[in-house]
């Protein structure tokens, strides 16, 4: 399982700016301005990461350090490292 902290590294490279991944407002922002990426309306938006996942490699990422958190969230017995 890959860290956290390098999967928002990597993020971060792809995008060229430092932006938090878990705020959705931000991940909209980006992908739209950097990437001309436009999500499509569901419920979640990480619903509608999943739709759009195979657009670009920063999508795959966004989601996977997404899931990470709530992981971590919802698990007493997983630390960061």
């Amino acid at each position: 399982m890959a860290n956290k902290a390098f999967i928002l590294q990597r993020i971060c490279i792809f995008a060229g700016i430092e932006f938090d991944p878990d705020s959705d407002e931000q991940v909209v922002d980006v992908l739209r301005d950097k990437f001309s990426i436009s999500l499509p309306q569901r419920r979640s938006i990480d619903e509608s990461l999943l739709d759009v996942a195979s657009d670009h490699d920063v999508i795959g990422l966004i989601i996977e350090y997404r899931v990470l958190g709530k992981v971590k969230k919802n698990s007493p017995y997983i630390y960061d490292v």
